[in-house]
């Protein structure tokens, strides 16, 4: 006769038992289970556990969906940053990079890649370890199980937000590990794993016919719809949408854990994680090419959305030694899916003024389908470009998503189906917002609002300003910055500000004409706007006057100098150490001012002078000015540099016994010089080491002197 289990083992029992059929369900999409089945397991778990709360742990299967945050989502640093990848969109573009990795390595070294559908969702850093995070209940840390602790979107690559009472809701996401698996898998109690969310074809469906019976409009795509989804403050509405989660990545301690991507999503999916099956380790560039041709065919029957393949570089040691640039590995590309296309009317442009005051066409088109996405608007790029699509308001035209993003007018289409329309494009003389003569640079394509003043300026200046990767100001968006500036809060599909007689709508007195206005916004302002409640409020002046650290990268890049991105403006930052240094050095003579900026790494005469021409207007400095006395960090940590090496060009080659690639880079640039990712007769250095490859026979046959490490060290003094 069997002994009747006591109600702890029953428990454990019932636990055990609905995480296998979860992961059978969830993760291999081979259910054992009917739904009833399933559902009278979860029932008599929830009725033991209500009978004995002493036993309930927080990576129980019926803890699932919790109560929403009290507060919002805190932000958390990642353990090290979520780039983007660089893109390529043909196979000329793709065969490029694969010469570029395998001239950044020794000729001698086989280089394998591994190729993944590229998800289009977003990406989620799920952290692992003793223990089940804020939530711990009895019995977390037993039998050396690994517990999921936190996750973090992606935010803007450095700092993320905690999602993770959403996260804990999605199926596929196991809340717990066991040591049994762990060990199977090759893996600690404590590591990262990141992936990417979906919502797969049919839970978008079902959400759209939702939204469309409440009577709200339907969601633009799955990918936006995911991303929404996982942001909002209720649980077992996260839950609803049956959110999916796919895993291709695993660090400890911000680090790569294993020596080969290939062997890191095997332990993925031994340790119970969803791992797309459409994921291959090639040998070479001819293999990777015919992956992506038998990919493509794919997108329509996986119940998922797909915009391209991802191709890494196998070996992790390979990956450390090709490192970063600014913004993305070297080691890896997304190689982006042919756009996709639809014919549909162009019923009327729009003219949208941005923040340099460049005055774009936007199409405003009848609804069309394409991928997946309702596309209503087009970019219509400037006047040059009308004329030579020659396009009319009335035309049927064929639209694409470029790189499945950024839909954009390619032809116009006429035939019998397709009448010609009658109506010309005539691009204004004057800013559609402020009335202001535009003006056209001599050399240039685009036409400007030269009115710093102008509302539609000072608003994109605003959303710029506080975006992620800028000051990172979570709730000032458009509707809140179009209230802000006194305008009314309706918006167009693309942003836009709703005009009337070419003026903006205002339906107040604004409260702020600067960004330094912003931080002297007060809680009683806030209190007066739509929609805004004292958390709301509180929420957001907490947020800005946290923003006052971000740092001087992040204010040079905030202010929208042209041509000044996330790079330069962390070179400026390095170079100069202070705001005053670099407004100091950028406010001399012509000459001596381009000599003082030229001398940043990756500086070059049209950025100098766009540096300059931005501090030559008193109004500029005045905002700069301005923002000090508010407190804002204006300093950062200087690089040492010595003039050592100036003048020099150096090209790496090779593993140094002792110093990686990235540190030598960093010294010799630190002593003045320049590293080079190519030989020429100009270079002043190769500098090799071991394995060595075709860079040492290119500087042998050119007569470039060579340099060991020994030598570079003795030249670095």
């Amino acid at each position: 006769m069997a002994t009747a289990l006591t109600p702890d083992q029953e428990i454990e029992e019932l636990r055990d038992q609905l995480r296998h059929h979860e992961y059978l369900y969830y993760v291999e999409d081979a259910p054992e289970l009917t739904d009833a089945q399933y559902d009278a397991l979860m029932n008599r778990l929830k009725k033991l556990e209500t009978q004995h709360p002493e036993l309930v742990t927080a990576d129980s299967p019926s803890q699932r969906v919790g109560g929403k945050p009290k507060e919002g989502f805190a932000k958390m640093p990642h353990s090290r940053p979520m780039l983007s990848l660089d893109n390529a969109y043909n196979e000329e573009e793709l065969r490029a990079w694969d010469q570029r990795v395998r001239d950044a390595l020794p000729s001698t070294e086989a280089v394998r890649y591994v190729c993944e559908l590229k998800l289009d969702g977003l990406s989620l850093a799920l952290q692992y370890g003793a223990g089940s995070g804020p939530e711990s209940g009895p019995g977390s840390d037993r039998g050396g199980a690994a517990h999921l602790l936190r996750g973090l979107t992606r935010g803007d690559g450095s700092i993320g937000e905690d999602v993770t009472s959403n996260v804990r809701t999605i199926r596929s996401v196991p809340l717990s590990i066991s040591a049994a698996k762990l060990k199977a898998a090759g893996l600690p109690q404590s590591f990262e794993v990141r992936g990417e969310v979906v919502l797969p074809q049919a839970a978008f469906v079902k959400l759209n016919e939702e939204r469309v019976a409440a009577g709200q409009a339907p969601a633009a795509n799955p990918r936006n719809a995911a991303a929404g989804t996982i942001r909002t403050l209720e649980p077992n509405i996260v839950a609803q949408r049956r959110l999916d989660f796919y895993a291709y990545f695993l660090l400890k301690d911000g680090e790569f854990l294993l020596p080969q991507q290939s062997t890191a999503l095997e332990a993925l999916k031994t340790s119970g994680f969803r791992v797309n099956k459409y994921a291959k380790a090639l040998k070479s560039i001819d293999e990777v090419a015919r992956f992506i041709e038998d990919a493509e065919p794919l997108r329509d029957s996986l119940g998922y959305e797909i915009d391209g393949v991802v191709i890494k570089v196998d070996a992790t040691a390979q990956q450390r030694r090709l490192g970063f640039t600014g913004k993305a590995p070297r080691w890896a590309i997304a190689y982006k899916f042919a756009a996709r296309a639809g014919i549909t009317k162009l019923e009327g442009v729009l003219f949208q003024v941005g923040r340099t005051g460049k005055v774009t066409p936007v199409a405003a088109l009848a609804p069309v389908l394409i991928g997946g996405t309702t596309v209503s608007r087009a970019t219509l790029h400037n006047a040059d470009e009308i004329a030579r699509l020659g396009v009319r308001i009335g035309d049927f035209v064929q639209v694409e998503r470029g790189g499945d993003v950024i839909p954009k007018i390619v032809e116009v289409v006429e035939d019998k189906a397709h009448p010609r329309g009658a109506e010309e494009i005539v691009f204004p003389r004057s800013c559609p917002v402020c009335a202001s003569e535009l003006q056209r640079i001599e050399g240039e394509v685009d036409w400007r609002c030269v009115n710093n003043s102008c509302p539609a300026r000072v608003r994109e200046e605003l959303l710029h300003w506080s975006a992620r990767g800028v000051m990172n100001i979570e709730g000032l968006g458009d509707a809140m910055v179009a209230q802000l500036l006194g305008q009314s809060a309706e918006l167009g599909g693309d942003g836009e500000v709703v005009t009337e007689a070419g003026a903006p709508v205002v339906v107040r007195k604004p409260l702020i004409h600067t960004i330094g206005d912003l931080y002297r916004l007060k809680r009683e302002d806030l209190l007066g706007l739509e929609r805004v409640g004292e958390k709301t409020a509180d929420a957001l002046l907490e947020e800005i006057k946290r923003s006052k650290k971000a740092g001087l990268a992040r204010v040079l890049l905030g202010l929208g100098i042209r041509f000044v991105g996330e790079r330069t403006a962390q070179l400026l930052a390095e170079h100069f150490g202070s705001m005053d240094e670099l407004m100091m050095a950028a406010s001399q003579e012509a000459e001596k001012a381009s000599a003082a900026l030229e001398a940043v790494n990756e500086v070059g005469p049209k950025v100098a002078q766009a540096i300059a021409e931005f501090f030559a207007v008193e109004k500029n400095k005045d905002l700069v000015k301005d923002l000090a006395g508010l407190g804002l960090e204006m300093t950062a940590e200087k690089r040492v540099t010595t003039s050592t090496l100036e003048g020099l060009t150096f090209v790496l080659t090779g593993t140094l016994p002792n110093l990686t690639r990235e540190s030598a880079k960093e010294r010799i640039e630190s002593a003045g010089g320049r590293v080079s990712g190519s030989v020429s007769k100009k270079t002043s250095y190769v500098v090799a080491g071991e394995e060595a490859g075709s860079k040492l026979d290119k500087a042998n046959s050119l007569g470039v002197k060579v340099l060991d490490e020994a030598g570079l060290l003795e030249l670095l003094g």
